[in-house]
């Protein structure tokens, strides 16, 4: 018994309105026609996460941290799928604090204003004190038992 007349094709099931073609198989699955992008700063939305935009808590911590560190460097990192674009600030020890900031250039303009380097992170990368710091904090959370020692390889 032959199916679809007498070529053996099924025939194609209508397209639904505003589609130019069959539906496929996964098409009942998507959420409508409309790619998926993210929105620019100001609680955007990425994916199914809202971002929280910088405010004035974050300004006010980046002010004082600068003030009571030297050696402070500014590093600039763009704007990714799961975050907004930060300014981690790196001291002449390695010590670092990571802020959202409202856009890059307000990151470069806030680095001159307090007199601090600023780099973008995406072409100079970030600091090789800034990873020892953070291995040497690790390292005296396990040896006062507040991390539990590496697994045997």
């Amino acid at each position: 018994m032959r199916l679809g007349g007498a070529s053996g094709v099924l025939p194609r099931p209508a397209a639904r309105a505003g589609q130019t073609g069959p539906m496929a198989f996964l098409d009942r699955f998507r959420r409508g026609s409309r790619p998926r992008v993210s929105r620019p700063t100001g609680g955007a939305r990425t994916g199914s996460t809202t971002v929280r935009a910088a405010d004035k808590v974050d300004v006010l911590h980046l002010e004082s941290w600068v003030e009571e560190r030297r050696g402070v460097e500014g590093f600039v990192e763009p704007r990714t799928a799961v975050s907004e674009v930060t300014l981690l600030l790196v001291a002449h020890d390695g010590e670092w604090t990571r802020r959202r900031v409202p856009s890059v250039k307000w990151a470069h303009d806030f680095c001159n204003k307090q007199q601090v380097p600023s780099y973008d992170a995406a072409v100079v990368g970030i600091p090789q004190r800034m990873r020892d710091y953070n291995s040497r904090v690790k390292q005296q959370r396990r040896q006062q038992g507040l991390l539990p020692d590496e697994p045997l390889a």
